[in-house]
């Protein structure tokens, strides 16, 4: 008798350890794609893809590491719409705080705002409003959800032309200080994001794009920066979003070669421990890729000089002008992605 119950005991042992390699921890199939994953080539989109049982165990009691060497306008865009449960906004707000715990907050380092947003959109605090860990982290606790709605494009307009301004505590384009905006959803927008994302990216904003559960794919790749493998970020359940903090903390700690110095007339992009330029809108980037024109300047003196020269050559040339600006423009960028690639 004692010999079947040992036997029994070993098999069943046998099937758990079977059963918890198939489905992890939490019970969850590891094996399964994601829905907008095709099972016939098994390639993933351009996403960071968080799920239960997987992914670095995050000890919420050990304090993280600093991170010192890039001082940052950090804007938090956060959904709390009514499919946002009021125990899933309050991991969230654990996120956000454990985020903050690995940043160097100070004077001189990175400042933090927050933008709460469902149908209508909440500035909870400006960058200028918090100057230490502990105020932030208390001023995260007092959040409360919003509800209804999930109007995300105007959250992002509003963090644009209100929150990233210098009367709001972001630092003079001078003085070469990243602005980085972090959104969390988990639905689908209401609203227009494409636009005015284009529009946030162009005026210097990083955005990076965390999405939960339900969330749309497409419209977070819409609103992120480039590269998307980099920036757009999706966790199945809130349950897990914590996890996401060593990921934004490799990131957001990375070296910024703009800070370092550069020569960029408008806008400097950090790529790895490199850098490259962008102009605001109506501006193009110049040959030398570094210098902006206004797109629809006046043809440059060197063109017009020549008293011979017709309106119609001088239209031409403008035309002309104009493409090889775009051309260049676009050739940089795929340099750029090129030699992230050969760098991975």
């Amino acid at each position: 008798m004692a010999y079947f119950i040992c036997l029994f005991v070993c098999c069943f042992a046998g099937l758990m350890i079977g059963a918890q390699g198939t489905y992890g921890r939490y019970g969850y199939n590891q094996n399964r794609l994601p829905a907008d994953v095709s099972a016939a080539g098994r390639q993933r989109p351009p996403v960071t893809y968080i799920r239960p049982g997987q992914g670095n165990i995050i000890n919420l009691g050990a304090q993280a590491e600093v991170c010192k060497s890039r001082p940052l306008d950090l804007v938090f865009i956060i959904d709390s719409s009514r499919s946002v449960r009021p125990a899933e906004f309050e991991r969230v707000k654990v996120f956000l705080s454990d985020t903050v715990d690995s940043l160097d907050i100070s004077p001189n380092g990175t400042h933090v705002g927050l933008i709460n947003y469902a149908s209508t959109v909440n500035i909870e605090f400006h960058l200028n409003r918090h100057r230490t860990k502990a105020e932030i982290k208390q001023a995260f606790s007092r959040v409360d959800p919003l509800s209804a709605g999930t109007m995300t494009g105007l959250a992002i307009k509003t963090a644009m032309e209100q929150a990233f301004t210098e009367e709001a505590g972001a630092r003079p384009e001078n003085k070469n200080i990243a602005k980085v905006a972090i959104i969390v959803t988990d639905g689908r927008p209401q609203d227009k994001v494409e636009d005015v994302s284009a529009a946030a990216r162009a005026a210097g904003i990083e955005i990076y794009a965390v999405g939960v559960d339900r969330a749309d794919m497409k419209s977070l790749r819409l609103m992120a920066s480039q590269p998307l493998d980099e920036h757009v970020f999706y966790v199945e359940t809130y349950g897990v979003i914590e996890k996401l903090t060593s990921r934004f903390r490799e990131t957001l700690c990375g070296v910024d070669a703009c800070a370092l110095g550069h020569d960029c007339d408008h806008i400097c992009l950090n790529t790895n421990a490199s850098y490259y330029c962008r102009c605001r809108v109506g501006y193009v980037l110049n040959p030398d890729k570094k210098t902006c024109s206004q797109a629809n300047e006046e043809v440059r003196s060197d063109l017009t000089e020549d008293p011979c020269m017709c309106e119609a050559q001088i239209a031409f040339q403008k035309k002309i002008q104009y493409s090889i600006h775009e051309i260049n423009s676009k050739l940089e960028d795929i340099t750029r992605k090129v030699h992230q690639f050969h760098l991975r």
